[in-house]
């Protein structure tokens, strides 16, 4: 798998792509000055956006199905993660723009060749705000692990007693 967005993976059975572009904006608006150059002030991160790219050949990999796939999640109007195959986390993205050129058909009208650009814009805060306060989540599974030994004392003995009952209502089958 090349990278996932939503549920829907990019692979070569489905949408490969060919060429990857990140554009990421930052914010420097200027103020003029008299006799000097403007000032200028970082106001933070603008747009970020991908744009995927690439050659279907339907024999081969996807074809119109997966572009209708993603045509499908575009229409929700919803924000998705975009998960590289290598496990990068690039954030939530929604889809800006589909655009696909058909050629070199076959008989029947189908193309046997697709070309195909993917828009998607980035709308989460940070990835910070999208996965919460780590330390938190951590403080949170350490507290957990630490009552996990009386969880575990508390389930053998429930264990036992039940193993307890077994046994001396089977003897009292047996006698």
């Amino acid at each position: 798998m090349m990278m996932i967005y939503g549920m829907m993976p990019f692979m070569r059975q489905t949408l490969p792509y060919g060429e990857l572009q990140q554009n990421i904006d930052y914010r420097w608006p200027t103020n003029s000055r008299f006799g000097q150059r403007p000032a200028a002030q970082f106001i933070g991160p603008g747009d970020e956006k991908i744009t995927l790219s690439g050659e279907l050949r339907p024999e081969i990999t996807g074809g119109a199905i997966s572009l209708m796939t993603i045509r499908l999640l575009a229409d929700e109007g919803m924000a998705w993660p975009l998960i590289g195959g290598s496990g990068m986390i690039y954030g939530m993205y929604v889809i800006e723009s589909i655009s696909n050129t058909h050629s070199e058909f076959f008989p029947n009208g189908t193309a046997s060749k697709i070309m195909f650009t993917l828009s998607l814009l980035r709308v989460d805060e940070s990835l910070t705000s999208m996965f919460g306060d780590l330390k938190k989540q951590a403080d949170g599974l350490i507290s957990g692990a630490g009552n996990l030994p009386g969880q575990i004392t508390s389930t053998i003995g429930s264990v036992k007693s039940a193993a307890g009952n077994l046994i001396s209502q089977a003897g009292g089958l047996i006698g």
